[in-house]
């Protein structure tokens, strides 16, 4: 399990005063980094894209809350990894948002997916839940 907080700011809130539904993506978007970085995943170069992304709202939040991103592993594939994310408010505990993305390893040059190493699948293996 990999976990990152953010502080929800001002401008992130709309005139009804809660957390506008796009800044959800922002902040799945800054903990995947923040993943990826921690596993050691990226080099020099940006090496993956975000093929497909998904966020279920649960509960508002507002400004000045700290959500705790809760995120693991859910499928390997062969260039490709499911990746799911919890977002909590972390004073309460509660669930906030739910999140999944598929993301894949992707040639710039050629424009085409390429394969995860062996490395690659092993380090994200490390982060999948176990079965329950």
């Amino acid at each position: 399990m990999h976990e990152h907080k953010v502080k929800v700011r001002f401008c992130e809130t709309d005139l009804l005063g809660h957390v506008n539904n796009n800044n959800f993506f922002v902040y799945m978007e800054d903990s995947r980094i923040a993943f990826f970085d921690d596993l050691n995943l990226v080099g020099n170069e940006w090496n993956f894209i975000l093929a497909s992304t998904k966020c279920d709202f649960i509960k508002q939040v507002y400004f000045n809350q700290t959500l705790l991103i809760q995120s693991h592993v859910v499928k390997i594939g062969n260039s490709s990894f499911h990746f799911e994310q919890d977002l909590y408010e972390q004073e309460s505990g509660d669930l906030v948002a739910k999140g999944m993305s598929v993301i894949v390893q992707f040639d710039f040059n050629t424009q085409v997916s390429t394969p995860l190493t062996d490395d690659m699948k092993q380090e994200l293996a490390s982060h999948q839940l176990a079965a329950q």
